[in-house]
């Protein structure tokens, strides 16, 4: 009956790489990591040292908006609070980090 169908023989296995999927498996990981660095943690990082900067700078005659989005112009500076005036004759007492933006003079009146 072997006349009918020829002889079958297992192939020989491919040859390995030398290396090439193990650098590919090294370096995925290694790469996922510099793009996320560079992508979402050094943007971040700058923006806090940017809002720390502007936190540390505040002044008496500032106009700035809070995290809470209240727009006031600033009458006293404290160590950790600041007193903002958000209308005439009414005074509220804000934590320095809740400090959103410093807006250019002139919002107020614009308003």
């Amino acid at each position: 009956m072997s006349f009918f169908f020829s002889d079958a023989y297992a192939q020989a296995a491919p040859a390995a790489s030398a290396g090439g999927s193990d650098m590919i498996s090294f370096l995925l990981p290694v790469i996922l990591i510099v793009v996320f660095y560079f992508v979402l943690i050094r943007p971040q990082s700058n923006r806090a040292k940017e809002h720390t900067k502007m936190v540390s700078g505040l002044a008496k005659g500032d106009e700035v908006v809070t995290n809470g989005g209240v727009l006031g112009k600033i009458v006293d500076v404290g160590e950790n609070f600041v007193q903002v005036e958000v209308a005439n004759n009414t005074q509220v007492w804000v934590q320095k980090q809740a400090i959103a933006s410093l807006m250019p003079k002139g919002t107020l009146k614009s308003l």
